[in-house]
């Protein structure tokens, strides 16, 4: 257990903490909170923004990349200053300006099949923010592995989509909750899908999905409201417009 809220916290969380869904118990449970955020990019930057505004106690950040000029159109986490520096550090450096009580824990790699598992040990939710295949899989698998819960978001050009997986749990009829596999079966094959840099994005959707992220964790954590498990929330940014789909575990047999 951490620290109980300081007056400085009391007031700074002051609109929080009269939300009858948060209060103080919410408020400090999300003080207590670890949570590990993978790519410090276009959805990683909101997300880390308004987590650490939120008081949560340790934030992870995964990043093995440096800001870039190109970056700065939706990336907002970083600055001109910033080009050629660590996206982690710069990251850590914005979050200490942001809120003096967030801790941060700079993770300069990227995730693979090998050191997944112990990047993501001892963190409550895993936020992903990344922009390839192969690592959404990779975290998505290892997270069921550890039983962490996960937010993961993606984007593309107007387009984005959030979901919260809770693996290992049953819903309200005693079923196990969807897997992310039971949304994406398998990776594309290679190439079959552009990247940000190849087909580009809006800065502004980056910041509508990753805040939707950001608003899954602090409910995961607090205990507010119902989570995205189970439903995609997919959103179309040129006709601003919102649809939820749902989506079940398929019915085929688990590999140990």
């Amino acid at each position: 257990m951490s620290e109980r809220l300081n007056a400085d916290e009391i007031e700074r969380y002051a609109r929080h903490i009269v939300l009858s869904d948060i209060g103080g118990t919410g408020q400090q449970a999300l003080k207590n909170a670890c949570v590990l955020v993978v790519g410090a990019g276009g959805l990683g930057s909101p997300v880390l923004q308004y987590l650490a505004a939120a008081g949560v106690g340790l934030l992870g950040i995964a990043d093995d990349d440096a800001v870039s000029l190109s970056n700065l159109q939706r990336q907002v986490i970083h600055d001109t200053n910033s080009i050629g520096q660590p996206k982690t550090a710069s990251a850590a450096s914005m979050i200490a300006h942001l809120n003096p009580h967030v801790r941060t824990r700079c993770h300069d790699i990227r995730l693979t099949v090998d050191n997944a598992a112990s990047v993501l040990e001892g963190y409550d939710v895993v936020v992903d923010g990344s922009d390839n295949s192969e690592t959404r899989y990779v975290l998505a698998d290892a997270a069921e592995a550890l039983k962490i819960t996960l937010v993961t978001g993606a984007v593309s050009r107007f387009d984005g989509s959030v979901t919260v997986l809770q693996p290992w749990k049953t819903n309200g009829d005693g079923k196990r909750n969807p897997r992310y596999r039971d949304l994406f079966p398998a990776p594309p094959p290679p190439g079959l899908l552009p990247s940000c840099a190849q087909a580009g994005v809006i800065g502004a959707l980056t910041g509508v999905i990753g805040t939707l992220q950001a608003m899954e964790v602090i409910k995961v954590i607090t205990g507010a409201g119902e989570p995205l498990i189970g439903r995609l929330l997919l959103y179309d940014g040129l006709a601003a417009r919102f649809t939820t789909i749902q989506y079940n575990r398929r019915d085929v047999p688990e590999i140990d």
